[in-house]
């Protein structure tokens, strides 16, 4: 086992791996670690993709790739469906994937660009030399390891520890976090075409249920709940309970629970010779949870970065403030806006979701973009539709602008 590289990645997952082979591509000796022993097991996510965003990292291989869906179906309380086309159905909805297979395949390429992969080895503190996070140490099939780099990569998940180490507050209260809890069911005799939402208070508080087909007649059926909701409410046994309503021949072959950030982005993501990628980072959509590409976007930007900083023999927080801008810039904002979407569904009765899956009912959505759709869902509640002004900022549609000032004036 070498004892330096440039940069080294704790955590591969797709995050992870990106950044790992981002490094790499750009002349880094990289190492990657992972502290499970199977890259991409236990599954960690519905495993929903949208398509063009990850097309820019990897080309679509049907090995991984479960299902090819069109949309999503979204079920209010009362079952009213409002069906949206896979444009408008959010970064979750295109591919379902298999993340068993596509995660280790996101390794193998970088691996293929000179990254070492080591599995089966867990990072249990950073070196810190002059206030600058220097390496990890590691232990590795039961050896422990001193292990120096230029940078650390931190992609290691809900409240990282490789953060926490370098200084940076990664830790979550209960209504920062989705408890969430997913089935593998078979018999499922669903639509392949769709994913499906299920809204409501009763079976999901301050949350949703999803149906993400994966072939065959399988399908993943999971649950968030938030964990402010959590006492009162188990995932497991509200999962268990739709999962019995609507899929009575379903049969369980596989259960996966975890937790995801939901609160919005962290206050920073880098220190002196440190930076943190995806669920580390609070990277993931407050609305839905999902961050996947969210995360390999991530990765991308900080294997840059990693590259700029150790040319310029600079891994300050003041060069890798860089990551820190780009970030923010992009995935950054659509988390903020997401997080306003977020704080006030959860305040939503039933009554309210009903009513606004109503006033859906025979809207085109082929021909409207999110924020024509945004507009006709929050245009039935008034006051809901002021709280969310922000979201219409820089709204081009001069038309549309009038009759959405004219709103809010009235």
């Amino acid at each position: 086992m070498k004892d330096y590289y440039d940069v080294i990645v704790v955590g591969a997952g797709p995050g992870g791996s990106i950044a790992a082979k981002t490094a790499a591509k750009n002349g880094l000796d990289v190492l990657l670690i992972e502290k499970r022993q199977e890259i991409g097991d236990p599954v960690r996510c519905a495993e929903g993709i949208g398509k063009e965003r990850l097309k820019h990292h990897i080309e679509p291989d049907p090995r991984w790739i479960c299902a090819d869906v069109k949309g999503s179906r979204i079920y209010s309380p009362d079952e009213t469906v409002v069906e949206m086309s896979e444009e408008l159905s959010g970064g979750e909805v295109g591919y379902v994937l298999e993340r068993k297979i596509f995660d280790r395949e996101l390794a193998n390429q970088a691996a293929s660009y000179g990254v070492d992969v080591m599995v089966k080895t867990r990072a249990t503190d950073l070196i810190i030399e002059n206030g600058s996070v220097c390496g990890i140490n590691a232990m590795h099939l039961g050896n422990e390891h001193a292990i120096r780099s230029r940078i650390v990569i931190g992609a290691d998940g809900v409240e990282s520890k490789i953060g926490r180490w370098g200084g940076i507050d990664t830790s979550l209260k209960p209504a920062d976090i989705e408890v969430c809890a997913q089935y593998l069911v078979s018999n499922t005799d669903i639509d392949f075409n769709y994913c499906y939402f299920y809204l409501g208070n009763e079976i999901a508080p301050s949350g949703y249920i999803w149906v993400f087909p994966k072939g065959e007649n399988l399908a993943n059926v999971g649950i968030g709940i938030l964990g402010s909701r959590s006492g009162k409410h188990r995932a497991i046994n509200l999962l268990s309970d739709f999962v019995k309503q609507k899929f009575p021949e379903g049969k369980i072959l596989e259960l996966d629970i975890g937790g995801v950030p939901v609160s919005g982005t962290i206050d920073r993501t880098i220190a002196n010779g440190l930076m943190l990628v995806g669920d580390a980072a609070r990277q993931s959509d407050p609305i839905t949870g999902g961050g996947l590409v969210n995360a390999m976007d991530a990765g991308e930007i900080a294997g840059n970065v990693a590259y700029e900083a150790i040319s310029a023999n600079d891994v300050s927080t003041k060069m890798l403030q860089r990551y820190e801008t780009r970030w923010r810039k992009t995935i950054g904002q659509d988390i903020d806006n997401d997080l306003i979407v977020k704080d006030k569904f959860i305040e939503f009765t039933d009554q309210q979701i009903n009513t606004f899956a109503h006033s859906l009912q025979g809207v085109n959505f082929k021909s409207m973009n999110l924020k024509d759709l945004l507009y006709v869902l929050f245009k039935a509640n008034k006051r809901l539709l002021w709280d969310l002004r922000v979201l219409f900022k820089g709204y081009t549609k001069q038309n549309r602008k009038c009759e959405w000032e004219s709103e809010i004036k009235s």
